[in-house]
């Protein structure tokens, strides 16, 4: 049987108490996440990170400190949302998506599996080939 909670220390030396949700996903004592957003089997939210009303987040996800999980947006399995970054409502991204340190994905913007956002970079929808790294 899995515990309800997980303690562990950050890079700081901080000790850092995740609750297990019912989906199985490790929530951050001070991570917002809505209570109709569904966090996935072995995925992660992180101190200060934001998940809004209707987010999906898949299987082994990771959602980083500062990070925020727009309305509705729904995230593939093993996507990886960097610090400060934002996932705008309704966007979709396949998965094992790298969104990197402060990037933007728009409201709507549709990001195919593998591919890597870099750090600060904004995603359009319409546009979402031209922000994405080879």
């Amino acid at each position: 049987m899995l515990r309800k909670y997980e303690e562990f220390e950050d890079e700081s030396g901080r000790t850092v108490r995740y609750q297990r949700k019912e989906t199985g996903g490790l929530v951050a004592d001070d991570a917002a996440v809505a209570a109709d957003a569904q966090i996935c089997t072995q995925t992660w939210v992180d101190p200060g990170a934001r998940v809004e009303a209707g987010a999906y987040v898949g299987e082994r996800g990771w959602v980083e400190t500062g990070a925020v999980v727009g309305p509705q947006a729904r995230l593939g399995a093993g996507v990886h949302v960097g610090r400060d970054a934002i996932v705008g409502q309704g966007a979709r991204l396949g998965a094992r998506v790298e969104v990197g340190v402060g990037a933007r994905v728009e409201r709507g913007a549709v990001v195919p599996d593998d591919a890597r956002i870099p750090d600060g970079a904004t995603v359009v929808r319409g546009q979402e080939r031209h922000a994405l790294a080879a």
